[in-house]
């Protein structure tokens, strides 16, 4: 009990905090002994360390086989394709069919809940009610002194096996955070809240809580309570109860994705919904110059970012971090160390994943990847990144496109983050 226990907090990094001996790390240490959070240090040895061998055993070569032989069918690397608005327009049309993407496109009141300063920026603590869960919270940041319309940024918080938290993955809203968060940030961002250091740089930055995430997380008290595993919504703020919560909430995702499933609708397909509410209210501010949007975001976020950044012209300029691969890496070697929320059924068929961000082809793009990121192979990482190239030189659109590996595990850290700003202040400043 004790070296699992001494393994959770040399994982976490929770020792670092100077929280060692204290109750606080007594309690999600103990809570936590045992539980699998989807982050990367979770993960055995994956089979990189053993070419030849498939995570399904030797089912992997034949399901291999199944896209390995032909291009998808409507990858624009396939001959046929040589109009680049043609071949957009009628693999966007299947890549929403895939997604099933549920209608609320009608725009909801948004409640300004709280406004302040806060270094150098001016924070909106928002609020709006879709058609059905618990209203969405989401933050705005933006420069304190800002004098006319500037470029907006939609920031996607990654998914990290933590489902309680959500904004405050990437922001910063005062000088007291919560010690878990403190703790993230320094774990995968060098420490900084990103999306207002992007904010301080002239941009205005919404980030939303995701589907099952914070505001819109499953509420213990919204499920038979033979579902409840003796949990409960009390304290919600206690480490603890954080730690128990998560590990609840990883292992209700089949269950979410099961009924999504059988509802005719992906778990893609409602990120993407309800993202794109998000992107109308980004742009219905007056502040925002809409003609200059980005998006942009770490793991889940950049899952997030692959989607909207393909389905959406309105995003002018795309930064996916630490989330870009190939279908057949997942088939062979990848699948279990991503959640249900990666998954559209069919879809490799016609599109490799990559692809999904190519059809924003020929808007700026620039994909940064971690070497040694155990979410995924290096080889197919670099073979998503050649199927990009391929995709933006036949566009004729070359300039437009970057893909950059970083050394070291899965992060969004100091370095990525100031080229990945670059990039955002070159194609959204112009």
């Amino acid at each position: 009990m004790k070296n699992r226990r001494r393994e959770f907090l040399k994982s976490t990094g929770l020792a670092g905090l100077g929280l060692v001996g204290s109750g606080f790390l007594s309690e999600v240490a103990a809570a936590s002994e045992a539980t699998s959070l989807f982050t990367e240090k979770s993960f055995p040895p994956t089979p990189s360390d053993a070419p030849d061998l498939s995570i399904i055993g030797l089912y992997g070569p034949w399901v291999a086989a199944q896209m390995e032989s032909k291009l998808p069918a409507f990858s624009f690397r396939n001959k046929e394709w040589v109009n680049l608005n043609s071949w957009r327009k009628t693999a966007l049309k299947r890549l929403t069919e895939r997604l099933a993407i549920p209608h609320i496109r009608k725009l909801p009141e948004v409640k300004i809940n709280k406004q302040y300063t806060y270094d150098g920026l001016q924070v909106e603590e928002l609020s709006w009610q879709l058609p059905y869960g618990r209203p969405t919270e989401a933050i705005l940041l933006k420069p304190q002194q800002a004098k006319k319309p500037l470029p907006g940024i939609l920031a996607f918080h990654d998914h990290g096996g933590n489902k309680y938290f959500g904004t405050r993955k990437i922001t910063r809203t005062n000088d007291q955070p919560h010690a878990l968060m403190t703790e993230h940030q320094q774990r995968y961002y060098s420490g900084f809240a990103w999306a207002n250091e992007l904010a301080k740089r002239g941009y205005v930055v919404l980030v939303p809580d995701a589907f099952t995430f914070a505001s819109r997380r499953v509420m213990l008290q919204d499920v038979p309570e033979s579902m409840r595993q003796g949990l409960t919504d009390q304290e919600p703020e206690n480490a603890k109860n954080i730690a128990a919560y998560n590990q609840w909430a990883g292992e209700h995702e089949h269950v979410m994705a099961k009924s999504l499933f059988s509802a005719g609708t992906t778990w893609p397909g409602v990120f993407f919904a309800e993202d794109q509410i998000a992107l109308d209210i980004l742009c219905a501010r007056q502040e925002v110059n809409v003609n200059q949007i980005g998006c942009g975001g770490l793991s889940g976020g950049g899952l997030r970012t692959v989607m909207m950044g393909g389905l959406d012209s309105r995003i002018k300029c795309a930064v996916p971090i630490g989330f870009m691969t190939t279908w057949q890496d997942l088939v062979l070697h990848k699948s279990f160390t991503h959640t249900w929320m990666t998954y559209v059924p069919l879809l490799p068929n016609e599109l490799d994943f990559p692809e999904i961000l190519g059809l924003r082809t020929p808007l700026p793009t620039l994909v940064l990847n971690n070497t040694h990121d155990t979410l995924f192979t290096l080889p197919e990482m670099q073979r998503a990144d050649k199927i990009l190239t391929e995709i933006y030189q036949k566009a004729g659109a070359s300039e437009h496109y970057k893909c950059s590996f970083h050394p070291g595990p899965h992060k969004f850290d100091a370095t990525m983050q100031k080229e990945a700003f670059a990039w955002f202040d070159r194609w959204l400043k112009a």
